[in-house]
């Protein structure tokens, strides 16, 4: 077991002090065949599956072959609906599918919880004291706050709860990702580049069960 110390800031960038967290409560280590699978499953599911295509019995045309197979010259020719000529029908078809991969919860759970210790070993996990923007052009205000302590790049912002002022300010922010903690997946986590907690949010996964350890 080891204790991962967190930098908070204020929203002008100012370290104002560190949040500890033991990593036994993340499972103790970064599990990353379970985080293949999570992604996988993850982006398998955003797959719509629709594409469709037809086979040579699907597409229209004679089924009569083209002309006789011996004395006119020309290479053997079946009828136009094969696979090798223009029009034809694919071989191998497309047709619509489910690409889900199921994953239970438990098993979601630990593979979010492997993916936010993968941030916070590899330092790119930060806390915000507090969140607060004026109704001033809070867009800009949420960019500022983000300059200020020094996210480049992609960021997802985990909430504790959702929240609209929160993510009005930020939605419009290139490569800037605002979700409440309990929507928050292992795909979520890995694929920015830093990851801003809340301190509600971050007190929310120090206080929730610890992770059990897998096999």
């Amino acid at each position: 077991m080891a204790t991962i110390e967190v930098p908070v800031f204020d929203m002008a960038g100012k370290q104002v002090g560190t949040e500890q967290i033991d990593d036994a409560l993340l499972g103790g280590r970064v599990r990353m065949q379970l985080l293949q699978q999570a992604v996988v499953a993850y982006e398998a599911a955003q797959r719509q599956g629709t594409f469709s295509s037809k086979t040579r019995a699907e597409v229209e045309g004679s089924s009569r072959k083209l002309y006789r197979q011996k004395g006119t010259g020309n290479a053997r020719a079946g009828n136009v609906r094969t696979p090798v000529r223009r029009g034809g029908g694919h071989a191998f078809a497309k047709k619509p599918r489910d690409f889900d991969r199921k994953l239970p919860r438990r098993m979601r759970q630990m593979a979010r919880d492997s993916a936010i210790l993968a941030k916070l070993k590899a330092g790119r996990a930060m806390i915000i004291d507090s969140m607060n923007f004026g109704p001033q052009r809070p867009t800009n205000q949420f960019a500022k706050m983000l300059k200020a302590v020094g996210v480049k790049g992609t960021c997802l912002v985990t909430l504790a709860d959702r929240d609209a002022t929160i993510w009005r300010a930020g939605r419009n922010i290139p490569g800037i990702e605002i979700l409440p903690l309990s929507e928050v997946n292992a795909y979520h986590v890995l694929r920015p580049r830093q990851v801003v907690f809340t301190r509600d949010a971050f007190e929310r996964i120090r206080k929730a069960p610890a992770t059990a350890a897998m096999a």
